[in-house]
């Protein structure tokens, strides 16, 4: 039985990962800034901690992992879930919302790592899932910072999985295309606040209308992504990206074509730009 802690577990995505590792045999500590928003189910089950949590305000963080340990004695399974979108042109974004978006979707990630860390180094195992996006290996016109932002997602994902290895800790990042949750309500996705006509009718804005009418008709199955998610966590060998849902699996193939387009013409004269006493014999 291991022990898993999940953010943004109170709906969506993070919740159906939570019923998943009950289902496992599992003990759960869900996190959500309201823990009375929880499904039932969550609520009623013996294995499952409910703590209160809002991931950005990172003075919260050490007491509800303390929570965790406390009931659990150890941490086995972290599940960095929290997070949202934001729509619009790089242009139109402030530093305001641009900030507050990476507070959310990056440095609460970064803060949740770092207080589980001690407890997985200590055990001497431990696994880290962060929830990243298939924005976060191509660009897309009219979601950029969400875009930036898990891109850093991603990084961070490979960079900690060569850093804990000596440790006996695995990280993976989670690559999802769209699911159909609640990640284009209203609660979970924002818009930015000054809208630039001259975008109307570009991509960047192409993107505001589908949001309007996909709501709750995305292709992905959160139920089945979870099941997957848990399958592949439960393994004991994690790789490095899992690339989750159709979507993403053709939006990864245009990327590497993309790349082999972009790297074959110039690809000699980049080698060629190695100082002159690197290349000598």
């Amino acid at each position: 039985m291991a022990t898993w802690f999940i953010t943004g577990a109170s709906r969506g995505l993070g919740a159906e990962i939570a019923r998943a590792a009950l289902a496992g045999g599992n003990n759960v500590v869900v996190a959500a800034r309201n823990p009375d928003r929880l499904p039932e189910d969550l609520k009623k089950s013996d294995e499952v901690l409910a703590v209160a949590l809002d991931v950005t305000r990172s003075q919260e963080i050490p007491a509800a992992v303390q929570a965790a340990v406390k009931r659990f004695n150890g941490i086995d399974v972290l599940v960095n879930n929290a997070g949202r979108g934001l729509l619009g042109a790089v242009e139109e974004i402030t530093d305001a919302e641009a900030r507050s978006l990476f507070d959310l979707n990056v440095f609460a990630l970064i803060d949740m790592t770092r207080a589980v860390l001690p407890i997985m180094r200590r055990q001497g195992s431990g696994k880290i899932v962060n929830i990243g996006s298939r924005s976060g290996f191509e660009g897309e016109p009219g979601v950029g910072l969400y875009c930036a932002s898990k891109f850093a997602v991603a990084g961070i994902s490979e960079a900690l999985s060569k850093e804990l290895l000596p440790f006996g800790i695995q990280s993976m990042v989670v690559e999802p295309g769209v699911l159909r949750t609640d990640f284009l309500d209203a609660t979970s996705l924002s818009v930015a606040g000054t809208r630039i006509a001259d975008y109307d009718g570009t991509p960047a804005h192409v993107t505001l209308d589908w949001v309007g009418t996909a709501n709750h008709t995305q292709l992905g199955d959160p139920v089945k992504g979870a099941s997957l998610i848990y399958e592949v966590t439960t393994q004991d060998e994690l790789p490095t990206h899992l690339y989750l849902g159709p979507d993403t699996l053709e939006r990864l193939q245009v990327k590497l074509d993309q790349i082999e387009q972009d790297l074959a013409p110039w690809r000699e004269k980049s080698a060629a730009t190695a100082h002159d006493d690197a290349t000598a014999a």
